[in-house]
């Protein structure tokens, strides 16, 4: 059954999702994210990626370079520090998942900016600093997210 998951698994993929927004910095990988509600690991990535049209590691991904993102605008963190601060274990694959979701190296990123100006409704900002949704690729399913060198 791969179809669209039931309101029973969506709240516990909602679960997971949330552990994932709060834990982002923390080593999270798909055995003990599924482990924790129950589910196999291809079980919970295949219904993940139904319920939120992309992977656990992509979501995951994303949510760290959102946070990356944050921290190159607000902080004088170096791309180094930003980059462990936000969970991801390997500079190198960092920076390649910024410059593909974001479109600019992290430290090109911090050197132009973002286009949100003072003042600006946060619903805005938010918008238009977002990564670009990721192209789908293979989905990565036993490895730690955060250190793994596939996408």
């Amino acid at each position: 059954m791969t179809g669209r998951p039931d309101l029973q698994t969506l709240v516990l993929l909602r679960r997971v999702r949330d552990r994932m927004d709060l834990e982002y910095d923390r080593p999270l990988d798909v055995t003990s994210l599924a482990r924790a509600v129950h589910l196999s690991p291809g079980h919970f990535s295949r219904q993940f990626k139904a319920a939120y049209r992309e992977t656990p590691y992509q979501y995951l991904m994303t949510r760290r370079i959102e946070r990356a993102m944050t921290l190159l605008r607000t902080t004088d963190m170096s791309v180094t520090e930003v980059c462990f601060t936000v969970g991801c274990g390997s500079l190198g694959t960092f920076s390649t998942r910024f410059s593909e979701l974001v479109g600019v190296p992290p430290s090109m990123y911090r050197a132009q900016g973002a286009d949100v100006v003072p003042g600006m409704l946060p619903c805005i900002a938010r918008q238009i600093t977002r990564p670009r949704r990721e192209r789908p690729t293979a989905p990565v399913r036993n490895r730690e997210a955060g250190t793994s060198g596939a996408p």
